[in-house]
């Protein structure tokens, strides 16, 4: 659940947000031999240990945030008031989620003098962690600033911490009186005013004009549901709830759900007191921020939360699935571990562990953790859906159809929002050469998404393939071409079609400019290769086929392009019992 488009767009603007690395290779660790490097200083860096400082930035330039934060810390132990050093220390340190040395390294920075946006983050982090109130608003007048916004919000919270909640409701007016902003300043204000038990106050902006956009959250929704709760409300809190979510698959809302159809009241726990509204401030830029501003940078706020609220399980979440981007797999790997066993978003977490698994190119590992925790959560549709999905990324079909067959099964009426469980389905069937099944997947993912161009583009150039209802295929692939133009696989179907159809001059053009997207695919290039041959430019024909070959193609198309190198297409196509090259007309090969 996001926030609206122009809500994210200002609170970037106002969060003005310091760049950061998001490469994905990780980078050597720091080797004790590194101690004994050059001591010569490094242009533009000032410091006097450049082996260090050059395996820092390499580091901190493949988001190897721990090797990083090793590297500058010995750096700096030979230039320790080295500006650019501290600041990317800070950086690393809060990264990692050592929010401690990130916070002794900008309180360093602040002593001599020096400012720095994630500096000023750390330090705000550092008093927030501390309840130090009064130390947030004296750092806010002394400059310490992260972004219009977020000091706001900050501000706003501190004064409440302080018992000041006239004036801290009044600098979240002056947020939800900020076009675009109305939502940030109406949730956090219903917040503080859930955490002194003005519920009253709280359900009434949260019911209020920004509702819709609140709703999008969906800690906004436990919130009001919480809030309604302590009301006595409990069927309108159920009413929310069912609104919004399908039961049986959200863990955690389904327990709240029962908790309150059994008539339980209960409690308000998104932000209980100030510090808990700070980690939220955090938490929801985290949220703005995701998709939209550097991974690394979104890292920073929701680690940030985590570590003001250890129990934010949300916060966790992003947290680990941020570094599983970043390729920093090992600690996202750490951070999944850290959701308890029996909190209700642990699922959650052992996706994605095993998506972490995956991509440490450990499959098994990745499908024993799915396979376990299928068998755990039958009824779990985000549980049964990605199990099929990872059986499938790994070729195994047969049983990614049987977990496919779950996944569906859990749906009810499927919607619109459904269309890849049917269409992936299919792609496991036709794999398995099972084309009934497979045509009926892919009919029904286009009914619920007509206009899905990897659909559209799938089910016409299976038909090509099986060279059966050519015309519907063409006009498949036409529609599925307007959607995407940019796509040379796409582009290369539109052209295949034509070819398929014996309109082998219209192809050229479309299958020349499918090799321009995909220069380097086999397919692509062997499908140049018919083309040109088709309508006569042998000697180009040849070329492309080897052109195929030297791109790694699978066994058997290396083999049949060996063959036409050979003999040609004509030929080829001869010994296969296929159709001579001429103008072919689709009734003729409609099965």
């Amino acid at each position: 659940m996001r926030l609206s488009q122009t809500a994210i767009a200002l609170a970037l603007a106002l969060l003005a947000a310091a760049p950061l690395r998001a490469e994905t290779k990780p980078a050597p660790k720091p080797a004790p031999e590194a101690q004994t490097g050059a001591q010569t200083g490094t242009e533009g860096a000032g410091t006097q240990n450049a082996g260090a400082y050059l395996a820092a930035r390499v580091a901190a330039a493949e988001s190897d945030y721990r090797a990083a934060l090793g590297w500058f810390t010995l750096a700096l132990q030979s230039d320790p008031d080295n500006p650019q050093l501290l600041d990317s220390a800070v950086i690393s340190a809060l990264a990692v989620g050592d929010f401690d040395s990130g916070a002794a390294f900008a309180e360093h920075m602040a002593k001599l003098g020096q400012r720095s946006q994630i500096g000023d983050l750390a330090l705000i982090a550092a008093k927030a962690k501390a309840g130090d109130y009064a130390g947030l608003l004296a750092a806010q007048n002394d400059g310490r600033s992260v972004g219009a916004l977020f000091d706001q919000l900050v501000a706003a919270w501190a004064k409440a911490g302080q018992g000041e909640m006239s004036d801290a409701l009044a600098t979240f007016d002056k947020v939800a009186d900020t076009r675009g902003l109305e939502v940030f300043g109406t949730y956090h204000k219903a917040l503080a005013l859930a955490s002194v038990g003005d519920f009253e106050g709280a359900d009434a902006l949260l019911s209020g004009k920004s509702k819709d956009e609140i709703k999008q959250l969906r800690r906004g929704l436990l919130a009001h549901a919480q809030v309604l709760s302590q009301l006595e409300r409990n069927p309108d809190a159920v009413a929310l709830l069912d609104a919004t979510f399908k039961r049986g698959q959200d863990p955690a809302v389904d327990v709240l759900r029962a908790r309150l159809v059994a008539g339980e009241i209960v409690p308000y726990d998104i932000a209980m007191d100030a510090k808990q509204g700070l980690a939220e401030v955090f938490y929801t830029m985290a949220t703005a921020l995701n998709g939209e501003a550097e991974n690394g940078y979104t890292l920073i706020h929701s680690r940030a939360a985590a570590w003001l609220r250890p129990d934010h399980t949300e916060a966790v979440l992003m947290s680990a699935a941020l570094l599983n981007d970043l390729g920093q797999l090992d600690l996202a790997a750490e951070t999944y571990d850290t959701v308890p066993t029996d909190a209700p978003e642990f699922y959650l977490a052992e996706i994605g562990r095993a998506e972490t698994l995956l991509a440490s190119d450990r499959a098994d590992a990745a499908l024993e953790v799915m396979q376990a925790l299928a068998k755990r959560h039958p009824d779990l549709l985000a549980v049964q859906s990605t199990y099929a999905e990872m059986l499938r990324r790994k070729e195994k079909f047969e049983e990614a159809v049987v977990a496919y067959d779950r996944a569906i099964a859990l749906l009810g009426t499927p919607t619109q929002q459904n269309w890849s469980l049917f269409f992936s389905r299919g792609i496991c069937h036709e794999r398995q050469k099972r084309w009934d099944q497979a045509e009926a997947d892919l009919k029904r993912a286009l009914e619920l998404s007509p206009d899905e161009p990897q659909v559209l583009n799938y089910l016409g150039y299976s038909y090509l393939e099986l060279n059966k209802n050519l015309d519907e295929a063409l006009s498949l692939i036409q529609r599925a071409v307007a959607a995407r133009p940019d796509s040379g696989y796409i582009t290369d179907s539109l052209a295949w079609a034509y070819f398929r159809l014996g309109r082998y001059e219209e192809a050229v053009k479309p299958m020349e400019a499918a090799s321009v997207m995909e220069p380097v695919d086999p397919i692509v290039t062997d499908h140049l290769g018919d083309v040109y041959w088709a309508v006569g430019r042998r000697l180009e024909a040849q070329f492309q086929w080897r052109r195929a070959l030297s791109y790694g193609p699978q066994d058997a198309d290396a083999a049949r392009i060996r063959r036409k190198l050979e003999v040609g297409l004509d030929k080829v196509l001869a010994d296969e019992g296929a159709k001579p090259l001429e103008g072919v007309k689709a009734a003729q090969n409609d099965g």
